[in-house]
């Protein structure tokens, strides 16, 4: 985990560009999965916090009630935690700041930063058309008028007096980039139903929260420029800002819901290490020199803002199978192993039990370095778990036809005597046997593979033999032999 990771590194900085202490966040909207998209994000601004001894802070911006839902803020955090991503102090719910939000927006108004608007919907719409047409920003005509004209009894909205001035910002990854003043409308910070807009709430809350450094999708980079006017407007330190391309699909195209697996918990369930996904996801945007593979301790060390690219990244399955296979070759065999457990609990049509999982342990060693994920070591495991007898149909009693069987007959009672079962001494054995029966050692070793795996994916056959250990070999024959 990250958190394990950074003690080493909590005094690394004391500074960073004029900040006492680096505050970062990650704020997701509650109306869906944890997105590949965003736990990166997560990420990037959970290295970068913890690097410098700082804090990553967790906010759900969950103030579009009608599609916020508990089940999505569950599904979000399980994704954090399960990535190893954890976060300082309690997470902020951004629709119980409300009355904070209206708090500053009064301010705006008591400050003439920003002005009740009351243009029916409809005015709006005609008014918004007229605009486009005429290739300007909306201005309200409401923001020059005394407030006295107020039609009684009517709803309003508060709109920000946009300042008419240029909006110029240096972004850690986008360079300078600037605004022409005239583009930007005359905002809306609290709709009709007195609740805050994006641009309004984002910019109270990280003040707040003393977030310092913003991390986040290029999506964003105009937003930037608009909470850049608020932070001003209110004399708030406006926060350093990293607007990071967003991830495509193997295509070039935008991640699409529909064709492409998008949730971190999708790549969860189809067998990827949480550090395998982090060190994946490192790399989509983010690079240092050729490194590939990273522990949690090197990206620690190594993650910093200077690192990231401008052009947009492309999922690549081949690649993240790599970076996987290169993580679970480096976790600990009881782990892995406890992790494969858990997707095969509700297997009912294997073995689960201690003696097969004490088989699973004693191969894991090579079995891990034939798989790029949990769902190819299960693969690579059945051959063990397979409940007996195995059913030989097809190609495979074929294999056990002829003088087949009686050769397995003549091999179990060897294997019965043998006395060294270690893979090595189980080959010297096996070779030994081929050359008394006086047959190439295809005809001993394919039709015992086939007795003993029912020809599912394994290793070297000597290694088979020694990881089920003598009892299970002799029974697992004898039920072809029978």
């Amino acid at each position: 985990m990250l958190r394990e990771c950074c003690l080493s590194h909590r005094n690394k900085f004391s500074q960073l560009q004029n900040h006492k202490k680096i505050v970062t966040r990650f704020a997701p909207s509650p109306t869906g999965f944890l997105h590949i998209g965003g736990a990166r994000t997560a990420l990037f601004n959970a290295l970068f916090a913890k690097a410098h001894g700082g804090q990553f802070k967790l906010r759900i911006e969950d103030t579009d009630r009608a599609r916020s839902t508990h089940e999505s803020i569950k599904a979000i955090l399980e994704g954090l935690s399960w990535l190893g991503l954890e976060w300082d102090r309690d997470v902020v719910s951004q629709f119980k700041r409300t009355d904070r939000h209206r708090t500053v927006v009064q301010t705006l108004i008591d400050q003439g930063a920003a002005f009740k608007c009351y243009l029916t919907p409809e005015q709006t719409q005609a008014l918004r058309h007229q605009v486009f047409t005429d290739g300007r920003a909306l201005r309200s005509p409401w923001r020059d008028k005394d407030p006295s004209e107020a039609p009684q009894s009517t709803d309003f909205t508060v709109r920000f007096r946009a300042p008419g001035t240029d909006v110029a910002l240096i972004d850690e990854v986008q360079g300078g980039v600037r605004w022409a003043g005239k583009e930007f409308d005359d905002l809306v910070l609290l709709r009709a139903d007195s609740t805050p807009t994006y641009n309004l709430a984002v910019v109270v809350d990280d003040h707040d929260m003393g977030v310092n450094h913003i991390i986040r999708g290029d999506d964003h980079l105009v937003n930037a420029a608009r909470q850049s006017q608020i932070y001003a407007a209110l004399g708030w330190k406006t926060p350093v800002f990293a607007h990071i391309p967003l991830i495509h699909g193997p295509d070039g195209k935008k991640l699409s819901k529909r064709q492409d697996a998008v949730s971190v918990g999708a790549y969860r369930d189809m067998g990827y290490l949480a550090s395998g996904l982090r060190n994946y996801l490192l790399r989509l945007g983010w690079s240092k020199g050729d490194q590939e593979y990273f522990t949690d301790a090197e990206m620690l060390e190594s993650f910093d803002l200077k690192g990231l690219g401008k052009a947009p990244s492309r999922l690549d399955l081949n690649k993240m199978n790599s970076v996987n296979a290169w993580h679970m070759k480096r976790t600990d065999d009881a782990q892995l192993t406890d992790l494969l457990w858990s997707r095969l609990e509700n297997r009912n049509d294997l073995r689960t039990d201690d003696q097969a999982k004490a088989w699973v342990l004693s191969g894991m060693r090579v079995l891990k370095e034939r798989a790029s994920t949990l769902a190819e070591l299960e693969e690579q495991t059945y051959f063990l778990l397979r409940s007996r007898p195995i059913e030989m149909t097809g190609k495979l009693a074929k294999v056990l036809e002829g003088d087949a069987k009686a050769r397995m007959r003549r091999l179990t009672e060897v294997l019965r005597k043998t006395l060294d079962w270690t893979e090595t001494a189980l080959d010297h054995v096996l070779d030994k046997f081929a050359k008394d029966e006086g047959v190439g050692f295809g005809k001993v070793g394919q039709p015992l593979r086939v007795a003993l795996t029912g020809g599912a994916p394994a290793p070297n056959i000597s290694f088979v033999l020694a990881v089920l250990k003598r009892k299970e070999v002799l029974e697992r024959l004898k039920d072809v032999i029978d």
